[in-house]
């Protein structure tokens, strides 16, 4: 299992490089005035899980280009971004030290772009003690979407997961689904419990197996699910246990024998050669934001600061596309503040009032306000894995579960709609 893992960090490394001679676009960020940024600095910081069971960081290094291209075109009115990014490494423990770090210690302003599996479960009270806002990027907990303090460009597991299987009921005729997912109880159970209840609403089946993130057993996670009698596998997993759990099941010749299906961490584009043209064609991803080859202006700025600066090694995914809006939609709440009264109280009070930011990377509009609560974004695509790539399949469409009702409710009085 570790070594698929590393094969497929490697792949990441490998594929990401430019061609030789290739020419760059200019990206545009901020002020976008091609000046830099030499005033007081302005603290920012970012929790992910980097290294453990899987990276889950490319949303906080995509914002890190982010901010890096806003310094070098004006900053925040003439004052630089300083962005930190601590590693939990899939640690409550650690999670808690970092965050504890950033905010008490260097005293950020907001936490942007944050991806883990663990640390906005640890960290919610935290932040709302000390009313920080983390405008995260890649949230894999409930506490995420269930925390006044917290706010996400990308969707979570409740909506991609059952997003995934609402498509598979619909168009492959799943019947009996069984869930793949790490055994942590504000993550797997969370998504895995609303897919239940979901298929019990209309007759249908469902299961799940839950997988140890300290010591993840794939190949015993795959008989278990074989053993389920389910007709449809979801590897509910962040990409490298995806393509581990993947590897048994191609020696084993399971490929025809299941429906396959995955939420948007297999949305990669290393995934394709990772997992080799045996599953092209089989596997179908539920995807959070735009496809990768998108032509809009904020999904080409997006390829555009990556490539002039970020590394090559970086991941080019959903989860940087979201750290890459996370942001954008950062800078522009904070560029309305006076540059001298920049502080945590005034930034946060800056990120509740973002309403209605449209960006053809996501299907609705983006917003935040004063609920207890955020899932600004729960509507999306699916795409089928092709030789080399990813092909769309599946437009734009609003998840069926009664988990978004006081979601729903709240994008009503704010004269906000999904597409």
């Amino acid at each position: 299992m570790k070594s698929t893992i590393g094969m497929f960090a490697a792949a990441v490394a490998a594929a990401l490089l430019l061609p030789a001679g290739a020419a760059l676009a200019a990206p545009t960020c901020g002020l976008n005035n091609g000046k830099k940024a030499t005033g007081e600095p302005i603290k920012v910081g970012a929790v992910v899980g980097q290294t453990g069971p899987d990276d889950f960081s490319s949303s906080a290094y995509a914002a890190k280009a982010y901010f890096a291209c806003v310094n070098a075109n004006g900053g925040i009115n003439g004052r630089p971004i300083e962005y930190s990014i601590e590693d939990d490494q899939w640690n409550p423990e650690v999670a808690a030290q970092v965050a504890t770090k950033l905010v008490k210690d260097m005293k950020v302003v907001a936490l942007v772009g944050s991806g883990s599996f663990v640390e906005m479960g640890v960290n919610a009270k935290l932040y709302a003690t000390e009313d920080v806002m983390s405008m995260a990027a890649a949230c894999a907990v409930s506490e995420c979407f269930e925390a006044k303090n917290i706010v996400s460009t990308n969707e979570g597991p409740l909506p991609s997961n059952v997003g995934a299987v609402q498509w598979a009921v619909a168009n492959l005729g799943t019947k009996n689904v069984v869930c793949v997912t790490p055994n942590i109880p504000s993550t797997g159970p969370y998504a895995c419990t609303w897919i239940e209840k979901f298929m019990a609403k209309r007759g249908l089946k469902s299961s799940n197996v839950y997988v140890d993130p300290a010591a993840p057993d794939l190949n015993a996670a795959l008989l278990q699910a074989v053993a389920s009698g389910a007709d449809t596998i979801l590897a509910a997993l962040p990409a490298g246990l995806g393509a581990a759990l993947l590897k048994p099941a191609q020696e084993q010749g399971l490929r025809d024998k299941y429906k396959w299906i995955a939420p948007t961490t297999f949305y990669d584009k290393n995934i394709p050669a990772a997992l080799g043209d045996y599953w092209a064609d089989h596997v179908y991803v539920n995807i959070e934001l735009a496809p990768f080859e998108e032509t809009g202006p904020d999904a080409a700025n997006w390829r555009d600061v990556m490539d002039t600066y970020a590394s090559p090694k970086d991941r080019r995914d959903t989860f940087s596309q979201a750290g890459f809006l996370a942001a954008k939609f950062f800078v522009n709440a904070v560029l309305k503040l006076d540059p001298a009264k920049i502080d945590r109280k005034t930034v946060t009070a800056a990120i509740r009032g973002i309403a209605g930011e449209k960006s053809d990377l996501l299907c609705a509009p983006y917003y935040v306000g004063d609920g207890d609560r955020h899932m600004p974004n729960h509507t999306n695509r699916m795409v089928q894995l092709v030789k080399g790539g990813f092909k769309l399949v599946g437009q734009c469409s609003d998840v069926d579960s009664a988990y978004l009702d006081p979601i729903r409710d709240a994008e009503k009085k704010l004269g906000i709609a999904a597409k």
